[in-house]
C-alpha cells in the first residue's frame, strides 16, 4: 500500500528560473522552511544530507538517495526509515504552461510506502501538506525576488 501527499500551485515564472533556485542546494537555507539545510549534489545515486523541520514534529536529519533529476523539470529522492518499514519517495516537479513559457506549475509531494509507511503518512498528512505548501510559497517568493532583481539590474 502507499499514501500520497501533495501540494500544487501556479508560479508566474519560467521553469528555468524556478530551477535556478531549486537546484542551488546550498541556497535552500535562505528560503526553505522545511529543509533549512541540505548538503550534497544533484546526481543520480548521490546521497544527500537533509535537515528536515516540519512544523509540529521534531527536526531530524535524513539521508535520501537522489533517484532522478531533470533540469527545469524535477528532483526525485528516496529515503528508507525504520529498518525499511517506511519508504518515502519525495518529488518536486515543475511543469510549464503550454500557452506561456512564463508560467509554471510547481508540484511538491511525497509517496509513503512500506509495511507501515502508508499509515505513518496518513497520520502526518496535514503536517506534511502544510509543510509542502510553505515550501512552494517560499520557493515562489524566492523566484519572484530573483526576477525582480534581474529587472532592477537590466536582466543581468
Amino acid at each position: 500500500m502507499s499514501f500520497r501527499v501533495e501540494h500544487r500551485m501556479g508560479v508566474p515564472a519560467p521553469a528555468s528560473v524556478i530551477w535556478e533556485v531549486l537546484s542551488d542546494l546550498p541556497g535552500w537555507s535562505a528560503w526553505n522552511p522545511i529543509y533549512p539545510k541540505i548538503e550534497g549534489q544533484l546526481r543520480i545515486g548521490a546521497k544527500l544530507e537533509v535537515h528536515e523541520a516540519f512544523e509540529g514534529a521534531p527536526s531530524k536529519v535524513i539521508t535520501p538517495t537522489v533517484v532522478d533529476w531533470v533540469p527545469d523539470a524535477q528532483i526525485l529522492w528516496t529515503v528508507s526509515e525504520a529498518g525499511g518499514m517506511i519508504r518515502r519517495i519525495r518529488y518536486i516537479e515543475i511543469d510549464t504552461f503550454e500557452e506561456s513559457a512564463s508560467g509554471s506549475i510547481l508540484a511538491n509531494g511525497e509517496i509513503w510506502q512500506g509495511l507501515v509507511g502508508h499509515r505513518v503518512g496518513k497520520r502526518n498528512r496535514w503536517r506534511l501538506r502544510k509543510g509542502f505548501e510553505a515550501f512552494n510559497t517560499a520557493l515562489a517568493e524566492q523566484v519572484a525576488r530573483r526576477l525582480a532583481h534581474r529587472g532592477a539590474d537590466g536582466g543581468r
